[in-house]
């Protein structure tokens, strides 16, 4: 690789296919209108997807790590196309969508999705923040593309068929971007850039490590705090993006209307991957966290009163998508400064667990407590709350080293 920003290109390439998993809300009201699905089973679909993903991430990682990223970053595109190819041909049954389009398809988000982060944050040390937002805003901007072109398809072939082109497309796009992920040689380093100073002791007075193991990291502080706030920040999100078009046509927008504030989120979740980086990289990640985690849960709070019109639920859905996409520059950048590059493909898959946590609560939560009472206040409310406990656990979060 003799231009490092190949494996951006790369990177970007099969980030916009996994993050088709954030067009969901589009597939909401199809399935709950030509097959009968509760809220509540769309929203499980969606949570069995981000759950499959963050665990089998862990794996990913681990296998990434000693093979490197290409091999492990096309095995998840062909099985994500796999898993949408046969949720076509399910008949549209729950389980059976369940099975493929969340479980399998989940497997192969889960397969791919540390590959360019990881190659990312090695060819970059000196732009680690920045870097780590671009790798991962294909995933945001995946979501806007995939939103209308789904849209559309399930108008003109249908939702089933609309599943089958959807993996074809996925299948052969992550296999081609993955040709460009590949990690530098062993002790690379930018011209002109010289990496800080390790310090060889923490002020406990213990030996300071430089790439922790995923055990070591387990036992840190930092890796639970860091968990926790992953849990809160993303369930909020979560709850957003799964619910937002049902909400929107709950507050009395059309249903175009409603997907068009799906398409925004997506675009403001791609822009905030890239911006939050940035901004951590001048600003520091603990207080960039604070920042994005209070403004999150003010939006939260706010929720309910913003789908009045189009345009209160379009900067509803720019706001939260903007600061749901920082959790995904600033949570892997975090875990690279925090633990180490060596190790970081198993390490930030530890650290991910915390989103299919956030996957299986903040969905099912949301689309639950719709099915119970008839609106999502209770749901919005709450996710408030934990949003601004995350922001003040960000004061506590501070590098193993200087703990």
């Amino acid at each position: 690789m003799r231009n490092r920003w190949l494996v951006v290109l790369g990177a970007l390439i099969v980030q916009m296919c996994l993050g088709a998993i954030y067009a969901w809300s589009v597939f909401v009201n199809p399935l709950k209108d030509q097959f009968g699905f509760t809220t509540t089973q769309t929203q499980a679909v969606f949570s069995i997807g981000l759950a499959t993903f963050a665990l089998v991430m862990v794996f990913a990682g681990r296998w990434q790590d000693k093979i490197g990223p290409r091999v492990v970053a096309m095995t998840g595109g062909l099985v994500l196309g796999i898993g949408y190819i046969l949720g076509g041909l399910t008949g549209g049954s729950f389980w059976a969508i369940a099975l493929t389009v969340g479980l399998i398809g989940g497997a192969g988000i889960g397969l791919g999705y540390v590959c360019p982060i990881a190659a990312g944050v090695k060819w970059f040390p000196d732009k680690r923040g920045l870097i780590t937002g671009l790798a991962v805003a294909g995933f945001g901007g995946g979501a806007w593309i995939f939103a209308k072109l789904a849209s559309s398809l399930i108008v003109s072939v249908g939702l089933l068929s609309t599943f089958v082109y959807l993996g074809i497309i996925f299948a052969v796009a992550v296999v081609v971007g993955s040709l460009f992920l590949v990690n530098p040689p062993e002790g690379y380093k930018p011209e002109g850039w010289e990496p800080k100073k390790v310090e060889t002791k923490t002020k406990s007075g213990k030996k300071a490590i430089e790439n922790y193991t995923w055990k070591e990291m387990l036992k840190t502080p930092q890796f639970w705090f860091l968990w926790l706030m992953f849990v809160f920040g993303a369930a909020a999100g979560l709850m957003v993006i799964g619910n937002l078009k049902p909400f929107g046509v709950f507050s009395g927008m059309t249903a175009a209307m409603a997907g068009s504030a799906v398409g925004i989120l997506a675009l403001f979740n791609a822009a905030g991957r890239i911006s939050w980086g940035w901004l951590s990289d001048k600003l520091g990640r603990t207080k960039s966290m604070f920042l994005m985690f209070l403004l999150q849960g003010i939006m939260m709070l706010v929720l309910m009163k913003m789908g009045s019109t189009a345009l209160l639920l379009g900067v509803a859905a720019a706001w939260i998508g903007f600061n749901f996409g920082g959790n995904f520059a600033l949570f892997p950048s975090t875990t690279a400064d925090f633990f180490g590059t060596k190790n970081i493909g198993v390490n930030y898959g530890f650290v991910f667990t915390a989103y299919g946590v956030a996957g299986i609560v903040g969905p099912i939560l949301g689309g639950r407590v719709f099915d119970v009472t008839g609106s999502y206040l209770w749901a919005f409310i709450p996710a408030g709350i934990v949003c601004l406990l995350a922001s003040m656990l960000s004061f506590f979060t501070k590098h193993p080293n200087k703990a």
